[in-house]
């Protein structure tokens, strides 16, 4: 089973249990709600990925000489186009796209050894995973504790610190952020390593069964692999978490500071309740439905971001492996990230609808 699967499954298979218990379980308008947004997320992905074809399509350029380079001969270049299926008419090409969407089986690249495309997201997406999550969890943590901090301190020095805080750091292009870090830390300071996911030589001794490196070294008790996995995280992780801290920063301030004039907030004061309690206890949960719903927002641009992160740090995931193809022009393995992107976004934005109207009885169609 390749790294890809065995992620998928243990990210599925509970996910979907627990779909199956709500939609038994849960009430008619629970049902409704639900069944209405996986309607409405199918057809989303079918126009993402249409979309992305006929816009690879539609290109100038073919994809099979740029490949073959000047050495290729006519004869080659329609030999390959032929085995790739790329002379068969465009509505036929796109059939084929469909049901290779349907069943991931997206082909083989038109460069690097003709692998199949599968595989070659099955090694790279496993590497996006280990650095998106951290990113996202830094981003939520700090988003979400400075942003209420700033609403229990509406109109002090530090909210507009904060406040400050937030626009310049979500202006910032990330490339350039990311190339600061690697100068001070990493050139100057020489604290941290400003490329890849572990050191060369610990790397051999790695044993590679998610291609999560670092559940891969807490399963084979590799402790100094664990640790080089952690210090090569730490400068990609900080450029895109901060990044996006930014936006959470103001989502979460605005949310508290319009929870903490409702009149249960006022009745918890009025009964002597510490003032930190109603904020962070109280006031924090409520607030953060709206936080929620922002996440599945930023998916696309934590993608996004990880392209570009992943380009300056060298990161072998997902967003390098797009740049590479796109500068080789190897759009089939092109359109097959999009639409994988574009799969990840529409399935993480269904996940989060589903949180919401658990959380929040009211949103219901």
């Amino acid at each position: 089973m390749s790294p890809l699967a065995i992620i998928f499954t243990i990210i599925g298979i509970p996910s979907l249990v627990l779909l199956i218990y709500i939609l038994i379980r849960g009430s008619t308008g629970l049902r409704r709600y639900i069944l209405t947004r996986i309607g409405l997320t199918l057809p989303m992905v079918f126009i993402l990925g249409s979309l992305v074809f006929f816009i690879m399509h539609i290109l100038p350029g073919d994809p099979v000489s740029s490949a073959l380079g000047p050495k290729g001969t006519p004869e080659m270049v329609e030999r390959i186009r032929e085995n790739l299926g790329l002379n068969k008419p465009l509505i036929a090409q796109y059939g084929d796209f469909l049901k290779n969407m349907i069943t991931l089986d997206f082909g083989n690249s038109l460069v690097g050894g003709h692998r199949p495309i599968i595989d070659e997201m099955s090694e790279r997406f496993p590497a996006t995973l280990e650095l998106v999550i951290p990113a996202s969890i830094l981003a939520l943590f700090i988003g979400v504790i400075g942003g209420t901090y700033a609403a229990a301190r509406r109109k002090t020095a530090r909210d507009y610190s904060l406040r400050l805080y937030s626009v310049i750091i979500y202006s910032l292009p990330i490339f350039w952020f990311g190339l600061m870090l690697q100068l001070l830390f990493g050139v100057v300071l020489k604290w941290l390593p400003i490329s890849g996911r572990i050191d060369p030589v610990i790397g051999t001794s790695l044993e590679h069964v998610t291609n999560l490196y670092f559940i891969d070294a807490l399963i084979s008790g590799n402790w100094s692999a664990l640790a080089s996995v952690i210090i090569h995280l730490v400068l990609p992780t900080f450029t895109l978490g901060l990044i996006l801290s930014g936006v959470f920063v103001r989502m979460t301030r605005i949310n508290v500071i319009e929870t903490l004039q409702a009149d249960y907030i006022a009745a918890a004061r009025a009964r002597g309740i510490r003032e930190h309690i109603v904020v962070y206890r109280h006031a924090l949960k409520n607030a953060m439905i709206p936080v929620i719903t922002l996440i599945g927002l930023q998916v696309a641009i934590l993608l996004a971001g990880a392209v570009l992160t992943e380009t300056i740090f060298s990161w072998p995931g997902m967003g390098s492996y797009l740049v590479l193809r796109i500068s080789s022009r190897d759009y089939t393995a092109v359109q097959s990230v999009i639409t994988m992107f574009a799969l990840l976004v529409a399935v993480i934005s269904l996940a989060v609808d589903i949180i919401y109207s658990l959380l929040d009885p009211r949103v219901r169609y």
